[in-house]
């Protein structure tokens, strides 16, 4: 039975154990299928937003499975164009060169609250004279609203919380609020739920002409991980956090540790004065404040995950774990199989890499594991401190938009609890597999 097979078996009798390396591999099969799904080039164009990325998502929109909750019931976001079975568009034509185009959207509406805006986007084709277009709002007790009058170029929207005089119509109520108001409600507006229909009655003076519609009503609610203030869908920025969190973390304690590891080594067995240089630059090293340093190089120099990232590296090197390294090292190298080695001619590197090194490293493992979400961590707090990578979605960069739009002071909680729980998650499951080894390797540990 190899080393890996042994250790997955002792894994096995802890309950613990096998509920991190779970999580673990969740994590890990996560992020696979978003590297995959979301291309890295498709991701920060999404993130960066820009001209017509975001345009028909709602903005700080709860996620929808809070509609799951007994009592809950908040309209999701409704997208109808002519493409959609709930639409139809007929032509007719009138006289010469005139055409009517009349598209109507049907939909139920059965939420018990407002939405949060409605925009209709309109398309056309032409060749000299614009086609006109009139808007008419039907609600389901018969009502018939009329929203604007629009002359259509090659794209035009809507948006019905602008049209002034749409409000005046219905009497100073937001049309989002007054256009799904029940008349019979009083002062204290409710939504009356039925079928409604928006009518877009289109006259084009062309006989090529024609018009297409899109209508969105925003709803409370969207997607798995609701939205931000920029209309983006989290969603993306917390799969995407998963593989760059993970690939910081894992890099990052691979770099400081081996290196680490390959220092102590070195100074231990070639000793006297390299062994000196090395602990006196370890000592110095231990001084200096890491993450001051960090702030400094993303104020002053860059904020590229990749040179945060090297940066952490190069102050790992020379970290505390030398002076622990070092002690069980001169232990090992009085150990008869190092001498047996020098005896049959081993060179010095050979001994070290081959002999000294791989001895301890059963029980570097727990460590190891342990220290890969302390750089999860570490990654996350320069975001949220606005020393992150400006241009990939993370978990912190989630957590620094919230905390510099105020979201928990507006009651967006999601915004702050979903990449909190997907840190605290990744921790925990590290954690418990790391504690785990560290009763399977730690001799001190192993009986209790």
């Amino acid at each position: 039975m190899t080393a890996a097979r042994r250790t997955l078996s002792a894994l096995s009798r802890y309950p613990s154990a096998i509920a991190g390396l779970l999580i673990i591999a969740a994590l890990v099969l996560l992020s696979i299928y978003t590297v995959i799904a979301i291309p890295y080039s498709e991701a920060i164009r999404l993130w960066r937003g820009g001209e017509g990325v975001w345009l028909e998502t709602p903005r700080n929109a709860l996620p929808s499975w809070v509609n799951l909750f007994p009592g809950v019931n908040l309209p999701d976001t409704l997208i109808l164009d002519t493409e959609s079975d709930l639409v139809t568009k007929t032509r007719q034509a009138v006289s010469d060169g005139m055409t009517d185009i009349i598209t109507t959207f049907t939909f139920d509406y059965t939420a018990d609250e407002f939405p949060q805006e409605i925009s209709l986007f309109l398309t056309s084709k032409y060749d000299q004279k614009r086609p006109l277009v009139s808007l008419t709002w039907l609600t389901p007790d018969g009502r018939e609203i009329r929203v604007a009058d629009v002359t259509v170029e090659r794209s035009a929207t809507v948006r019905f919380s602008q049209e002034s005089k749409l409000e005046r119509r219905l009497k100073g109520l937001k049309p989002e609020i007054g256009l799904f108001a029940d008349p019979e409600a009083g002062d204290d507006p409710k939504p009356l739920q039925g079928v409604y229909q928006l009518v877009a009655a289109g006259l084009a003076f062309e006989d090529e002409s024609d018009v297409d519609a899109r209508l969105v009503i925003y709803g409370q609610v969207y997607g798995l991980a609701g939205t931000d203030h920029r209309r983006r869908d989290l969603t993306l920025a917390l799969m995407w956090g998963t593989p760059v969190a993970l690939a910081f973390g894992l890099l990052a304690a691979v770099g400081s540790v081996v290196s680490t590891l390959i220092i102590a080594a070195i100074g231990v067995w070639f000793g006297n004065l390299i062994d000196a240089v090395i602990q006196r630059v370890t000592e110095v090293n231990m001084i200096l404040p890491g993450l001051p340093i960090l702030i400094m190089i993303g104020a002053f120099y860059s904020r590229s995950i990749w040179v945060m990232l090297g940066v952490v590296i190069l102050l790992g090197i020379f970290s505390p774990g030398i002076k622990s390294y070092r002690a069980i090292f001169l232990q090992v190298k009085e150990s008869p199989y190092i001498e047996a080695a020098q005896a049959y001619g081993a060179g010095n590197f050979r001994i070290i890499f081959l002999y000294l090194i791989p001895r301890i490293i059963p029980i570097l493992v727990p460590q190891f594991v342990v220290l890969i979400p302390s750089f999860v961590f570490l990654e996350a707090t320069l975001a949220v401190l606005n020393l992150g990578d400006p241009v990939l979605p993370t978990w912190g960069k989630v957590l620094s938009d919230a905390r510099t739009n105020g979201a928990l002071y507006q009651g967006h909680y999601y915004w702050v609890l979903e990449p909190a729980a997907l840190l605290l998650l990744s921790g925990l499951g590290f954690a418990m597999v790391g504690f785990a080894l560290d009763r399977i390797f730690n001799p001190r540990l192993r009986e209790l």
